[in-house]
């Protein structure tokens, strides 16, 4: 395996956020670097694996230097989530990405941009990041999703159970009597969800795109950003969590001028309908369309 991975830690609040770096062997300092960030119930891991498996091993091994993100609680971050455990997704939004966004700049003092790429609610925060705050739109380089959506329209028995019933319903009830959304242990996620994060989330699945901690009104902002090179990627199989017709509903909603959108099916020439954990982990991704994902980057 032709790449280094490390950790870093970053401090934040009374504990730190986990990067994990992956850097190839013969690393150019001087092109953007790229930020991974994982979704709801999720870390970095989704990205990554010890023994080079993942979008950011296969990146880092043909020359990007990726920087992979446990946003706070989750993954290696301390501390972890439990009972007591406050923040949010405002904090990630406001926070914790740009202080990220800052950290990695100043660990590459002759590049002056970040690529950004985000699987499921974790391309809904890099959005709203990039949305919010003027300086991202001049220092994110592009910004790339998987299965990313904000709201979740789509009607079928599956999208019932899943999310009306046991987000919506049953996941609230069992984060107010343990203090958050033992996601692990359920066997229902990768990680944890704090009980806000948990609440916000399904908040703007139903509802608005506005800052639940200082009301920031990220739809109206959307409209007047200058946005960086962008494109949604979607999975015919991702019947729920990354529906294509959500995620061409967020595209809409981000108001992005010149977007570029990929349905992952058989029909349009790929070698599977994908699913939502698929199109990160199905083990024929590495030649299917992981090298369209490094053309973007080398482009």
């Amino acid at each position: 395996m032709n790449i280094k991975q490390t950790s870093r830690y970053v401090p934040y609040n009374y504990g730190h956020l986990h990067l994990r770096v992956l850097t190839p062997v013969n690393a150019d300092m001087t092109k953007p670097p790229l930020l991974m960030l994982h979704g709801a119930m999720s870390n970095g891991r989704v990205f990554y694996s010890e023994s080079g498996k993942g979008l950011g091993c296969y990146l880092a091994a043909a020359g990007v230097v990726v920087y992979v993100l446990d946003t706070s609680g989750r993954g290696s971050s301390t501390p972890k989530i439990g009972r007591g455990f406050s923040a949010g997704q405002g904090e990630v939004i406001r926070e914790q990405l740009p202080l990220i966004q800052q950290y990695i700049l100043s660990l590459h003092p002759n590049a002056d941009t970040v690529h950004w790429c985000g699987h499921s609610w974790g391309g809904v925060l890099m959005a709203s990041a990039i949305a919010r705050f003027e300086y991202l739109q001049h220092s994110v380089a592009s910004l790339v999703t998987f299965g990313s959506k904000r709201r979740i329209e789509v009607k079928s028995l599956s999208k019932w159970i899943k999310v009306d019933l046991v987000w919506n319903k049953i996941a609230p009830l069992i984060a107010r009597y343990r203090g958050y959304l033992p996601a692990e242990k359920l066997r229902i996620g990768m990680d944890n969800e704090s009980q806000s994060s948990l609440l916000q989330t399904i908040d703007w699945v139903q509802g608005y795109w506005i800052d639940h901690d200082d009301g920031f009104d990220y739809s109206l902002a959307a409209k007047q950003a200058k946005w960086p090179r962008s494109w949604f990627i979607a999975a015919q199989g991702d019947k729920v969590l990354g529906n294509p017709s959500d995620v061409k509903r967020m595209m809409l909603e981000c108001q992005i001028p010149t977007a570029d959108y990929t349905l992952l099916s058989r029909q349009h020439g790929f070698k599977h309908d994908y699913t939502h954990a698929g199109m990160l982990t199905h083990q024929d991704a590495v030649k299917d369309h992981f090298p369209r994902v490094l053309d973007w980057y080398q482009s």
